[in-house]
C-alpha cells in the first residue's frame, strides 16, 4: 500500500512538472515570454513558471525549470534569434552555455531554497509567496548580467569600439 502512494504522488509530481515546462516551451514558442527593451535586449516573463514551479514542488524542480529556461536561451543564441547571446556565442561558446543555462538553472535552484527558507519562517505564508515570486525576476537579472559584466564587459558586443560612436 504505501509503495502505491509513493508511486501515485511520483506521478503526480512528474505531471506537474511537466505542465511547467509546457508552459516555458509554449511561452518560448509563442514569443509570449519577452518584451524587447533595446537592442539584444528584452524582459523575460520566463522567471514566472520557475519561480511558481520552484515555489510549488520545490528546489529540484525549479533547478529543472531553470535549466529548461536555460537551454531554449542557449538555442537562441546558437541560432541567432538571441542578440545579444548571440554576439557572445560567436566569441566564447563555453561561456555563454555557462550564461544561457547555468546561471537560469542556479536562479530555479536558489528560488527553491529560498521559498523553503522563508516558509519556516513564516506562520502565515503570504510573505514567503511575495519574496519567492520576487526573488525569480531579481536573482536572474543579477546572475545573468552579472556574469555579462565579470565575463563579456570588454567586448565588442557590450562596449562598441569609440571609432563606432565617432561615426554615429
Amino acid at each position: 500500500m504505501e509503495q502505491q502512494v509513493n508511486k501515485q504522488v511520483n506521478v503526480r509530481y512528474i505531471a506537474e512538472l511537466g505542465m511547467f515546462i509546457g508552459i516555458i516551451l509554449l511561452m518560448e514558442l509563442t514569443g509570449l515570454n519577452k518584451i524587447p527593451l533595446g537592442p539584444g535586449l528584452n524582459m523575460t516573463f520566463s522567471m514566472v513558471p520557475i519561480a511558481v514551479g520552484a515555489m510549488l514542488l520545490g528546489p529540484l524542480a525549479g533547478t529543472i525549470l531553470g535549466a529548461v529556461y536555460g537551454l531554449t536561451s542557449l538555442y537562441n543564441a546558437i541560432t541567432g534569434a538571441g542578440g545579444m547571446t548571440h554576439a557572445f556565442f560567436q566569441l566564447n561558446p563555453f561561456m555563454t552555455v555557462l550564461l544561457c543555462v547555468g546561471t537560469r538553472t542556479l536562479v530555479g535552484l536558489a528560488v527553491g531554497w529560498l521559498f523553503r527558507l522563508l516558509r519556516k519562517l513564516d506562520r502565515h505564508r503570504i510573505w514567503c509567496y511575495f519574496a519567492g515570486g520576487l526573488s525569480a525576476p531579481l536573482l536572474n537579472t543579477l546572475l545573468f548580467m552579472g556574469f555579462i559584466v565579470l565575463f563579456f564587459y570588454r567586448t565588442e558586443a557590450v562596449q562598441p569600439s569609440s571609432r563606432h560612436w565617432q561615426t554615429r
